[in-house]
């Protein structure tokens, strides 16, 4: 897929406030400070599409990008970590929730992983909850650069492992480096299948 238009569309803290869901929508969430920013500004060839921080919790709303006129990329608040208080906290997580679990158009969620790090119970209970409410999602591991290939490999490997023993079936996995522009492909791709099944059910 190329990406040829992409451009900001609005923001809500309100899932029905969203846009007209008539396009395939595709979300993008992980703890804060994965490196998600910086993951769609790659994805889109759009240095400063989505708002890059060294501060976490940066993005408070749901956030809609048109992408080519033909499907919305979702820029989601973190979870996890965030100097916010527990009231803003759980408003956010009440957003989220309600945004996911109700949101007619949405396709796939991509799960942001920060690859350095070891299976974390934040993560692997917010996937949890996702498959026990059926919503479809792909892991994408960020930061790779980070790392050496063999060793980015191992901690694949090892989250695999950590996946099987909960999952019967792995969800599907990307490795990626916004800074490598590694794993663009793979991840347009796939959405790109998705969007050809979302024309031939309508």
């Amino acid at each position: 897929m190329k990406v040829q238009e992409a451009k900001y569309v609005m923001s809500n803290s309100d899932y029905l406030k969203c846009p007209s869901p008539d396009l395939p929508e595709y979300a993008f969430i992980g703890r804060s400070n994965v490196g998600k920013s910086s993951l769609i500004n790659m994805l889109t060839e759009k240095k400063s599409l989505a708002k890059t921080s060294q501060q976490p919790g940066k993005t408070q709303l749901i956030n809609h990008y048109l992408i080519n006129n033909s499907w919305y990329l979702v820029d989601l608040p973190g979870y996890g970590y965030a100097k916010v208080s527990k009231v803003e906290r759980e408003k956010w997580e009440k957003m989220i929730g309600d945004y996911l679990h109700n949101r007619e158009n949405l396709i796939c969620t991509f799960v942001l992983i920060d690859i350095r790090h070891s299976a974390l119970d934040v993560d692997l209970d917010f996937m949890e909850g996702l498959g026990e409410a059926g919503i479809p999602f792909h892991i994408i591991f960020t930061k790779a650069d980070k790392l050496k290939a063999s060793q980015a490999a191992a901690q694949v490997d090892a989250y695999k492992k950590k996946l099987d023993l909960i999952w019967d079936e792995t969800p599907p996995m990307f490795v990626s480096s916004a800074e490598k522009n590694e794993g663009r492909e793979p991840i347009l791709q796939a959405i790109e299948t998705y969007n050809q099944s979302f024309e031939k059910t309508k």
